[in-house]
């Protein structure tokens, strides 16, 4: 018999002083069997730091992820389906990059884990000519961190400033400091 994802809920309010971006969102999320919760939060965080301002654009929603593997972990689609953005968790390989950005304006790839600087020497010279690719690191210590933070109901405060991330739940609160490894439109 097969394992349910279990169900998580998150209000996140958002205070995006790099973006100018202030929103709050309710969000429901389906933890995988075999996704860990500092998967989970790193989705979140993703969804936090890549959400547009508006929906004029369409609106930025969890996809199959996991449990597709045509589909990314985030996406936001415009009205005529067409992909806007094509957002990845994790240490995908440069297929499936380059696969992305042959289907989205723009592909954002937010790498975790203390194996990512030896993914990234390998992957460095395969994505180097994806334009539309951004990649960035949150440092293993920071996603560990924001994993304790993973409750089944959560109210979280995500507040960004010059390049700094705080998430914080009202208790406990963890700061991240994103490197990027590669930018859009450069290696």
């Amino acid at each position: 018999m097969a394992l349910k994802s279990t169900i998580y809920k998150a209000q996140l309010q958002i205070a995006d002083m790099d973006r100018h971006l202030y929103a709050d969102h309710a969000l429901t999320l389906a933890l995988h069997p075999s996704e860990t919760d500092e998967r989970l939060m790193m989705r979140l965080l993703a969804f936090a730091l890549c959400v547009p301002a508006d929906d004029l654009r369409g609106r930025l929603e969890f996809a199959g992820g996991l449990s597709d593997t045509d589909e990314p972990d985030l996406w936001q689609k415009d009205l005529t389906g067409d992909l806007v953005q094509w957002v990845e968790v994790g240490q995908p390989d440069d297929r499936r990059l380059a696969k992305a950005c042959g289907r989205a304006e723009a592909v954002r790839l937010w790498a975790y884990g203390s194996s990512t600087p030896i993914w990234w020497q390998g992957l460095q010279g395969k994505v180097s000519r994806l334009e539309r690719l951004e990649v960035w690191q949150v440092p293993t210590s920071s996603s560990k961190e924001l994993a304790a933070l993973a409750q089944r109901s959560m109210q979280l405060q995500i507040t960004v400033q010059d390049g700094g991330i705080f998430v914080g739940n009202g208790q406990d609160s963890v700061h991240l400091e994103p490197v990027c490894l590669k930018a859009r439109g450069r290696a």
